[in-house]
């Protein structure tokens, strides 16, 4: 069973930054692959950006391109997104997503998700 704990939500006014963190179960980064997705109201959720569990693999929405970072920190089993130059549109609620398979996780999240962080961007 993986656990996921995301924490590093919060406000911030658009062109700031902010940076979120997922905290994985034990070995979780041996076996899965990993990746953030969100959901602002009244909208679907959708896919922010994923990394495979070697790392070698990254993958970021268009949206993203140039403004978040993914990463990992495999010897404290945490997953990170380094968000910069947000913007109002970038209020959701982010989730941390764990599955065996890369491609799961960019289309659908995969099996595991976390509780979720808000961040609130203001104009």
């Amino acid at each position: 069973q993986v656990q996921l704990v995301e924490s590093g939500g919060g406000s911030v006014q658009a062109g700031g930054s902010l940076s979120l963190s997922c905290a994985a179960s034990a070995r979780t980064f041996s076996r899965y692959c990993m990746g953030w997705f969100r959901q602002a109201p009244g909208k679907e959720r959708e896919f922010v950006a994923a990394l495979s569990w070697t790392g070698g693999l990254i993958y970021y929405a268009d949206f993203v391109k140039g403004r978040f970072t993914i990463s990992s920190d495999i010897a404290k089993n945490t997953m990170y997104l380094q968000m910069n130059s947000l913007k109002p549109e970038d209020t959701a609620v982010y989730y941390c997503v764990a599955d065996r398979d890369l491609m799961r996780v960019r289309s659908i999240g995969g099996d595991y998700w976390g509780q979720g962080t808000q961040v609130t961007v203001s104009s």
